[in-house]
């Protein structure tokens, strides 16, 4: 190409001295070989099957594809290598691919890498300028169909450029405490993009030139769409409560006529848990409210029973298998389970029984979990641990305030399900009308 060294080293006396990137080094007579072009989207080499030589992957035996990431021979049924290759929305490849032994072979992966991923869920097609061709108009890097533009770049493809410095760019967007849009938006030419958890786009909680400005934490409770700001006794001040007199507590909770201190009101009210009425109530006087109103599957002194923690995806408690007891469910005889989803008969044999519990790379449960009638049941000690075979990381999932799906919702596989009437990445927003 003209180029020399590849412009991934120098050349001294006629001899390449390759650059080292945090990537690893260039290699090869003119430093054409970098060995991360072999990576897979879980950070193996090859897929752990196979050796990289010069950006290509040389397989081990019994194993083929541009990433070695097919077995030659395959022991699942369809269904179930189908149901491997299904992403959060159970659609196959995310419709861009193929499904060959539980795993994906996207489309034109081969040709050129820009369609790719666990479920091909990542297609950076998406990043191409219409006009030049280049993706992110050679002025950024894209990753999974999304530009991130050098310094002084900005636009869905990079295809705009600043009128002041980087460092300007910089010094505007830093808020008082030293962190870019304060950690809430988005940096763009100088202009602080503040992110809204208001699902229908409408003016949110978060503003203020650099991000400063947070009104959830003003609110009481979880509540969007009520003037539950400051517990309804005090004004909202760039994230901090104003409280009418009468009244005092960060969110003006606490009526001064209440005989115990504020530190005495949330003792009461936390009881055995970390937060003040488990995190799914407010505290006034020492007493919890639980939320949402109405709602008898949320209960206790502080709140601290949660009978949504019974059902399944269907909405069966117990999988009508057992009895809820403050969100834990006893069962039947015969049946066991978080949710007694197991039956402790089983009609086939224990060989047939792992041939369902297995991965595609033949691990069992992914080494999380035990296998019980063709079924994982992943290891209690790990409560974070979830997924048809044990594979998902339940920590993964978005907290506010602390708690992971904020005590409104399910964790599935690092992405929160809400129940009825919570929206928001954490479940932090309630779509009711009304608080008692």
């Amino acid at each position: 190409g003209g180029k020399l060294c590849s412009d991934r080293g120098r050349c001294e006396c006629g001899v390449c001295i390759c650059q080292v990137t945090e990537s690893g080094k260039y290699y090869g007579p003119l430093c054409e070989c970098h060995d991360w072009v072999c990576e897979t989207y879980d950070g193996k080499i090859c897929t752990g099957h196979g050796k990289c030589d010069c950006g290509k992957c040389k397989c081990d035996e019994g194993w083929y594809g541009e990433a070695c990431q097919y077995p030659t021979n395959c022991n699942l049924t369809r269904k179930k290598s189908n149901e491997m290759c299904k992403n959060s929305q159970d659609i196959i490849c995310s419709g861009a691919g193929t499904c060959q032994c539980g795993r994906c072979q996207c489309a034109n992966s081969e040709e050129n890498g820009l369609v790719y991923g666990k479920f091909c869920e990542c297609d950076d097609r998406e990043c191409i300028d219409d006009e030049t061709g280049e993706i992110c108009t050679g002025h950024g890097k894209c990753y999974c169909g999304n530009c991130y533009c050098e310094a002084g770049w900005h636009g869905d493809k990079c295809e705009f450029q600043c009128d002041i410095t980087p460092w300007e760019i910089k010094k505007r967007c830093t808020s008082p405490d030293g962190k870019i849009c304060s950690n809430r938006g988005t940096c763009v030419c100088g202009e602080c993009t503040c992110h809204d958890v208001d699902p229908t786009g409408d003016w949110g909680d978060i503003h203020g030139d650099t991000c400063e400005c947070d009104e959830r934490n003003c609110k009481a409770v979880y509540d969007r769409y009520s003037d539950d700001f400051c517990s309804g006794h005090g004004q909202c001040n760039c994230g901090r409560c104003d409280c009418k007199e009468g009244w005092t507590g960060k969110k003006c909770e606490h009526p001064h006529s209440c005989p115990m201190s504020v530190e005495e009101s949330a003792k009461k009210c936390q009881g055995n848990s970390n937060l003040p009425c488990s995190g799914r109530g407010r505290c006034e006087c020492g007493q919890c409210t639980c939320f949402p109103p109405g709602d008898s599957r949320v209960h206790g002194k502080n709140c601290e029973c949660d009978d949504r923690q019974c059902e399944n995806a269907d909405g069966d408690v117990c999988g009508g298998h057992g009895i809820c007891s403050c969100g834990r469910c006893i069962c039947q005889d015969g049946w066991f389970g978080k949710l007694c989803q197991h039956s402790r008969r089983c009609n086939m044999t224990e060989e047939e029984s792992r041939s369902l519990c297995e991965s595609a790379d033949g691990i069992l449960c992914s080494g999380k979990g035990s296998c019980h009638c063709g079924k994982c049941i992943c290891s209690p000690q790990e409560w974070y641990i979830s997924g048809d075979f044990c594979e998902c990381d339940d920590r993964d999932c978005d907290k506010h305030d602390g708690l992971i799906c904020t005590g409104n919702g399910v964790c599935s596989c690092g992405n929160c399900e809400c129940w009825e009437g919570w929206n928001g990445n954490a479940c932090e927003i309630w779509l009711g009308r009304e608080y008692p």
